[in-house]
């Protein structure tokens, strides 16, 4: 489903917030982590050395009291850096940190005796193990919270975006009646996004429109004056020059019928009247009324439900596009209900290979000359009879091939 296959896509824009969202927490948490952990253990430490040097006067205190020995030590019991600190300030503190369990030591150098005492510190080392795992615990809840979370808040966002660009691939499909129908008014960046490519396709509809109506109005305007262009040619005496007139009327009378077939055909005009034909005959039938040159091969002998006219129409117009545009030989071949029409020509073009056949556009010099209404109305007509007309160029030698793929409902002649 499209829907979960934009969900999967890990480089969409949804997955990236997520990801950037869970950095920032991580961040956050990590840096808090930190600096909670070093406040706790500088905190610890100050009191630590307190409290030692604490009790260390305290026992000097009771055994003053009490007459008892204080809480002497040799210089051999004591840390070496503890020693430094008493030979330079007469007293120090130091943490050490086991085995077998934390100490806080307090020494002082009084009345030339070493008095040194040491206090158990693994209460306040696991009150800060305690702190530790806490953070780390509620760290990662928050992540499991606050990740799903906006996975949840982008998804709508998401969603709405995916919904424009399927609008604007439908558009470009050629659906012009398609619309985010998302609204105009307020909203978000997104809602303003929508409202453009909605504006846009309306104004796309309009042009198109415009020309669709031009194109039908000087085809009509330009036929009632041909037919008498027509008619005066066929008085004309016989010589080299009116042949020559003949030939430009009758082109002229060709380019204004193709104006008007896709006039109707952009209309919507067109109705299909199907039989059952045999296809391979009418494909055959098709390029011998060309008067081209052309090989028609043919696998089995299939019968398709279609508008036999408009199948016909189809045919001539690639075999005719094929010695206009390529060379030969060209070569129509009939498998089941496929028919492909190849020539060795140069190719199609690029241009006409991405966006399609388009009117009055041939696509390169090298297709030779034309008004290029032939393709479009091969895939207009393959279009109404429902077919599907593919363009490629031979992997081989790059010549041409137009690929008519008639509709299911092949039933064997006769039957």
């Amino acid at each position: 489903m499209p829907i979960v296959r934009a969900l999967l896509n890990l480089r969409s824009l949804h997955w990236k917030i997520i990801l950037l969202v869970g950095v920032a927490c991580a961040t956050m948490a990590l840096t808090v982590g930190v600096l909670v952990h070093e406040s706790t253990l500088a905190r610890s430490m100050h009191e630590g050395a307190l409290r030692a040097a604490d009790q260390l006067h305290r026992a000097e205190q009771d055994a003053r009291r009490t007459g008892q020995a204080p809480p002497l030590a040799t210089p051999g019991e004591l840390p070496e850096s503890l020693l430094r600190q008493v030979e330079r300030h007469g007293s120090g503190t130091l943490y050490e940190d086991g085995p077998p369990a934390p100490v806080y030591w307090a020494a002082e150098r009084k009345d030339g005796q070493l008095h040194a005492l040491k206090t158990d510190m693994t209460a306040d080392l696991l009150t800060r193990q305690a702190l530790d795992r806490h953070l780390w615990k509620y760290s990662l809840v928050t992540l499991a919270v606050v990740i799903p979370a906006t996975a949840l808040a982008t998804e709508l966002p998401a969603r709405r975006l995916r919904r424009v660009a399927r609008t604007a691939r439908s558009i470009t499909a050629g659906d012009l009646e398609a619309r985010t129908g998302m609204g105009r008014r307020g909203g978000d960046e997104i809602t303003e996004i929508a409202a453009t490519v909605d504006s846009m396709a309306d104004s796309l509809r309009e042009r198109i429109v415009s020309e669709q109506r031009f194109t039908a109005d000087v085809a009509h305007e330009l036929r009632t004056p041909l037919m008498g262009l027509v008619t005066s040619a066929g008085l004309l005496p016989e010589g080299e020059a009116t042949e020559l007139v003949r030939d430009r009327v009758r082109v002229l009378r060709d380019l204004v019928e193709d104006l008007l077939e896709i006039s109707r055909l952009d209309a919507g005009a067109e109705h299909v009247q199907p039989r059952r034909v045999a296809l391979a005959e009418l494909v055959e039938e098709s390029v011998a009324r060309t008067g081209l040159p052309a090989t028609v091969t043919a696998t089995g002998a299939p019968a398709a439900e279609t508008d036999p006219r408009r199948l016909d129409r189809i045919v001539t117009n690639l075999v005719v596009n094929a010695h206009r545009h390529g060379a030969g030989p060209v070569e129509i071949t009939v498998s089941g209900l496929t028919v492909t029409v190849r020539d060795h020509g140069p190719g199609f073009p690029a241009d006409l290979l991405a966006h399609g056949p388009q009117r009055f556009r041939t696509g390169a010099e090298q297709r030779g000359r034309g008004h290029g209404l032939g393709l479009t109305i091969a895939r207009g007509q393959a279009k109404v009879i429902g077919a599907r007309l593919d363009l490629r160029n031979h992997p081989a030698d790059g010549g041409a091939v137009a690929e008519l793929r008639l509709p299911d409902g092949v039933t064997p002649p006769g039957r």
